[in-house]
């Protein structure tokens, strides 16, 4: 499983040690409300870090917890998946964050590392990613990334604004 770096951040692969900081995360509705609409509960965040370990044995690649190098603390999750969580379709990006790390430049960071991660260790042609299209904040970390707005898609039974990235443009955003 990867660790990956950044310069405030270790993004760690989601396990049983992290559950406290995740549930804290994912149980804050203003954090769950562009993902799923409700907070979770206990049992939710438990059973997401056994998909998660899942599939990290299975694609050596899924959920990472984000963890903020000074304070030892999870201020946020993020993936790379398979879109609508089927082999068949490219991979997604994907991030959450603590509400009191907002607008910090918290989420860009995580996603530099994570969508170098998919393009240079995967080599994946192509990396899509999806938000409520009420959500700006996320669709700014998708364009500063470098992403295009594709158009409305429907995934994981909502509306939602899809924006993606070759591996040819994120190349040439590394020239």
């Amino acid at each position: 499983m990867t660790i990956l770096n950044t310069q405030r951040l270790r993004l760690e692969p989601c396990s049983d040690a992290h559950f406290e900081g995740l549930y804290e995360l994912n149980r804050d509705p203003e954090v769950m409300r562009y993902i799923t609409g409700k907070p979770e509960t206990p049992e939710d965040t438990r059973a997401m870090i056994e998909r998660v370990k899942a599939r990290w044995a299975e694609f050596g690649y899924s959920w990472w917890s984000f963890i903020d190098k000074e304070s030892g603390q999870i201020i946020g999750a993020g993936c790379i998946q398979h879109l609508g969580r089927d082999a068949a379709n490219p991979l997604e990006i994907g991030w959450r964050l603590r509400k009191d790390r907002w607008h910090q430049g918290f989420a860009s960071e995580a996603a530099q590392a994570m969508a170098q991660f998919a393009f240079e260790t995967l080599k994946a042609p192509l990396l899509v990613a999806v938000c409520d299209p009420a959500n700006s904040a996320s669709s700014r970390v998708m364009e500063r990334l470098g992403m295009s707005y594709r158009g409305r898609e429907r995934w994981y039974d909502m509306d939602t604004a899809v924006y993606q990235m070759t591996d040819r443009d994120w190349l040439a955003r590394q020239l």
